[in-house]
């Protein structure tokens, strides 16, 4: 099922974020990866998904300085999780702080993982989405 939807969470006071109810099957084995994403927020993928984007990478020549860094971008900064009981995942301190999240978080579904996101930061990428869609080009025609 692709990830989809927007929902408000808090972090609690150890920095864990419940995953949306409807969304927990979608991780077997309750693992998920957590990595940073260029815009800003953080990304939560299933462990297989996961897998799946880093083979993708990996068809980047490793003999490029290019290829390197992509793969840096993404493996060297990612980070495993389990949910726990409650569904919830820890997001490291390090990743928390990069992604300016403390209180309440958006999560927001992007197909093939959730991404998580400081509200505000959230309210400016849609406004930026939105001035870039197809659809709201095809508007001022």
């Amino acid at each position: 099922m692709p990830f989809r939807g927007s929902f408000e969470y808090s972090l609690d006071d150890r920095g864990r974020v419940a995953i949306p109810a409807k969304y927990r099957v979608e991780f077997p084995n309750n693992l998920a990866v957590i990595t940073p994403s260029p815009e800003g927020c953080l990304r939560i993928f299933p462990e297989g998904a996961f897998q799946e984007m880093s083979e993708a990478f990996a068809e980047t020549s490793a003999t490029t300085v290019a290829g390197r860094r992509l793969r840096r971008a993404f493996d060297a900064n990612a980070f495993d999780a389990e949910l726990d009981r409650q569904g919830r995942i820890l997001i490291p301190a390090r990743l928390r702080e990069r992604a300016g999240l403390t209180g309440t978080v958006v999560v927001a579904g992007n197909r093939e993982c959730l991404e998580l996101w400081n509200p505000e930061a959230w309210e400016r990428e849609l406004e930026r989405a939105e001035a870039e869609s197809p659809e709201e080009q095809r508007r001022e025609e």
